[in-house]
């Protein structure tokens, strides 16, 4: 006997949870350090949504998957997530990974909420179906550029590797420079050792050098040639990207790696929300939390509130996006059209300048506030 379609959806199992896939870097190439945060806020929001009774009275079910920085990796991770069934994925911290997962998610009608990821073109087109936390990285990167001019440094050199995301920083921080009379100089961190950066910054007459390296190397021991030659004791070195932010940074350079300005994506102040997941992010990192721990958590959140309205529909997920409205641990999360961008996009979140003390290397001064 043929069977109805009403029992067919009664022999169907019931679900039993909400599936969300999860992108984070945990082994090397990738930045584990950067992963290791970032996975610690999407599970610290997904426990916090199952103890308060889950999605429609099911448990959000986290699946993560490594990225190692490989976009092909994250491309067929998407692949493998979409066919666990996941109603969305969040997660990724590597601007040309998270572009990689953007486009195979768009291609298989996938939502995908990129927390970390800042390059601009993190879609080619115009895409319903990604949304993003991170400030895109022109956004960002002027106001480095600010805080740069405001300190009196107008003549910037960057040390920078082939990278689609540093020869974007690279272009946003010229074009923006030479708008308002400063200079940019590139010096090629692959075809110079360190000392020949030392060289290079000596020759260009530089007051600033800006790190646009992979970390820890060459980065750091771009940070030791320069602090440890006399010729350079007046430049600032800057990391706009943000290593400085984690643990790794300190543990690796002391106190040679203090007053090294850089982005994080946090308040002057965080709200009573913010404290408390950042006191739950300290316990489960046994350190300080990240600006990328707290976007992992926002990410969750926001997810969680679309598939309690909306179900777990791939489609009605995506066209949900313009209806967020989400108070996060750094403020009102809502996504809109931006020029440029071509992804629903938070405009913005806060975005300072900050740096870790001279007098203290595990303090963190804020220096410059958008």
């Amino acid at each position: 006997m043929n069977a109805t379609p009403s029992s067919l959806e009664a022999e169907r199992p019931a679900e039993s949870a909400v599936r969300i896939g999860a992108l984070v870097p945990l082994t090397p190439p990738g930045w584990v350090g950067a992963g290791r945060h970032l996975l610690a806020g999407i599970q610290l929001a997904v426990d916090e949504v199952n103890d308060s009774g889950g999605v429609g009275g099911l448990p959000l079910e986290l699946v993560v998957r490594d990225t190692a920085a490989d976009p092909q990796k994250a491309a067929a991770a998407v692949d493998e997530l979409a066919g666990l069934g996941v109603a969305a994925v969040v997660g990724e911290y590597h601007s040309v990974v998270a572009r990689a997962a953007a486009a195979r998610a768009d291609e298989l009608g996938l939502p995908f909420l990129c927390s970390s990821a800042v390059l601009d073109a993190l879609t080619e087109k115009p895409t319903d179906r990604v949304a993003r936390l991170a400030p895109a990285q022109s956004h960002g990167w002027q106001i480095y550029a600010d805080f740069l001019l405001g300190a009196g440094h107008s003549r910037i050199a960057v040390a920078t590797e082939p990278s689609v995301y540093w020869a974007s920083g690279t272009r946003i921080l010229r074009e923006y420079l030479a708008l308002r009379g400063g200079t940019l100089a590139e010096l090629d961190a692959r075809s110079l050792d360190p000392s020949g950066v030392c060289d290079a910054l000596v020759e260009s007459r530089a007051t600033a050098l800006l790190l646009l390296t992979g970390f820890p190397e060459p980065a750091v021991s771009i940070v030791r040639a320069v602090r440890r030659d006399p010729r350079l004791g007046e430049v600032l070195v800057g990391a706009p990207a943000g290593q400085p932010e984690f643990a790794e940074w300190a543990a690796l350079l002391g106190d040679e790696g203090a007053g090294v300005p850089f982005l994080r994506y946090l308040p002057e102040r965080l709200g009573s929300l913010g404290v408390r997941v950042a006191e739950a992010l300290r316990e489960r990192l046994a350190e300080a939390p990240s600006f990328v721990a707290f976007e992992g958590y926002d990410a969750v959140m926001v997810l969680a509130r679309v598939l309690r309205s909306e179900g777990s529909d791939r489609t009605r997920i995506a066209e949900a996006w313009p209806r967020v409205a989400v108070e996060g641990t750094r403020g009102q999360i809502r996504f809109s059209r931006t020029p440029g961008i071509n992804v629903w996009q938070w405009a913005w979140a806060p975005a300072q300048v900050a740096d870790r003390d001279p007098d203290s290397v595990d303090r963190f001064r804020i220096l410059h506030t958008a």
